[in-house]
Parts: C-alpha cells; structure tokens; sequence
C-alpha cells in the first residue's frame, strides 16, 4: 500500500478548472487500494469547501480527507498556547474559524498578544501591517500559515503569504519564527500520520519545489513534481530541491 499526498491548486486544478485526467487517475489509486489526502497550503478557504470543490468536480472527498495550513496552525498554537496566550491573526475569516474551532483566544490589540498568525490576508492594510510589526518588535512569536510567494491561477499568479512575510521582515529586519505548512515537517507529520504509513511509503505530489518537493525531499518521501503549476522542468533541474520523479501532470501518476 502506498500513501498519496496531493497538493491542490496546481497540482489536482487550477482555480476552477479541473486538471485533464486528475480525476481518472484519483479513482485509479484508490480502486488499487493506496490511501489519498490532500494537503494544501491555501488558508482562505475552509476544509469544508475544498471537500465540496472536489466532491462536485468528480472526485468524491470527505472533510476528513482534507488538510490545510489553517489546521496545522489552529493544531500547532493548541499545544503551545497556555493560560491567557491570545493570538493576533492576519488573515481572511477561514482562518479564524479554525482558531476558533479549536480554542484560540484571539486579539486585535497588538500588545497583548503572546503570538501572531501571519496568513493570507487580501484585505492587508498599513493600519495591518503596523500591528504586525507592533506586535513582533513586542516580542509575540510570529508564525506564518505557509511561506508561498505567490498563488497559481489560470491566467496567471498573484501574491500569496509570502509577500506579507516579505513586508514584515523588511520592517524588524528579522526573520519570522515558524512556518507550519508545507515545506515544514509539521505540515509532514499531519500527513503522515492521517495516511498511517511511514515516510518511505508515501509520495508527496506538488508543483512548486521549495514547498511540495522541499518537504517531501526533507522528510524521506517520494517528491513527485507535476509540471501543471508554478514549476517547469528547467528549474527543477537547476533547483537544490530535486523531486525524485517528473510528471507531465497528474494523469501519470499511475505510472509510478
């Protein structure tokens, strides 16, 4: 048996279109018996919707199947968050129902919060951006849902939580503290462990090297780059990030 780690946007479909073949190819894994879960570093949609999204483009998916950087984030601060701890939150509303879901004390007031969520956030202001430095200069512990740079589309890309990274460390100076999506080993873990397989037998299935193949590469899975999304095969050759296995798209999959 093996485990398949599918990462989303890019990978399975490009906003609202569907990629040829991924729906074939999803069956065909589980008619064999290997186990399927899709992990995506998006936070501005629920597990709910993607679970819907899926469901109504052919490929049956329940909310349990579904694993996103605002979970491994909500998981994450409820093992670390003690007594008062609040947390201020630069995101969009899936996010904080996540929070929400699990506990997590929120506030706006940047001096009295213990950690900071840096999220997707499309609505980002200076008024934000301030309470986000505020709040870090304070000594909060910033920890961001994922570090990518941008998000794909079909008719191109925009900017993702990587450019409020960008916009917070250019002001301290500083590094944030934590990433807990993919390429981290957190985000690794939670996979794993919802496929119940080790390392070894699992293959993690994305388009973007520094995220997907990073983390599969990091933590002994087999890295499978699909060529559908932000990665070509000329920058996976040049790449410190080399993905074992090159995939036209996901309909090869299959073939592995």
């Amino acid at each position: 048996m093996k485990g398949f780690i599918f990462d989303l946007d890019g990978t399975v479909y490009l906003g609202d279109q569907l990629i040829d073949g991924a729906v074939e190819a999803i069956q065909a894994l589980r008619d064999r018996g290997d186990k399927v879960v899709f992990l995506s570093n998006k936070p501005i949609a629920t597990r709910q919707s993607y679970a819907h999204k899926l469901t109504k483009m052919g490929i049956p998916t329940s909310v349990d199947d579904i694993l996103n950087s605002s979970l491994i984030v909500a998981r994450y601060l409820k093992s670390v968050c003690q007594g008062e701890d609040k947390v201020l939150v630069i995101g969009e509303e899936p996010i904080r129902d996540e929070l929400r879901d699990h506990g997590i004390a929120m506030s706006d007031n940047p001096s009295e919060v213990s950690y900071v969520v840096l999220s997707w956030d499309r609505h980002f202001t200076y008024d934000r951006l301030n309470d986000l430095y505020q709040a870090a200069v304070r000594g909060a512990v910033v920890i961001a849902s994922n570090p990518d740079r941008t998000c794909p589309l079909e008719d191109g890309q925009i900017p993702d939580t990587g450019a409020l990274i960008g916009a917070l460390e250019g002001a301290t100076g500083q590094p944030i503290h934590l990433v807990v999506g993919k390429p981290s080993r957190i985000a690794a873990e939670a996979a794993v462990q919802h496929l119940g397989l080790d390392y070894s037998a699992c293959y993690m299935v994305g388009d973007r090297l520094e995220t997907d193949i990073k983390m599969g590469n990091d933590t002994g899975m087999n890295s499978v780059l699909v060529l559908t999304g932000i990665s070509t095969r000329e920058m996976a050759e040049t790449s410190e990030y080399s993905p074992r296995y090159i995939l036209n798209s996901i309909k090869e999959i299959v073939n592995l």
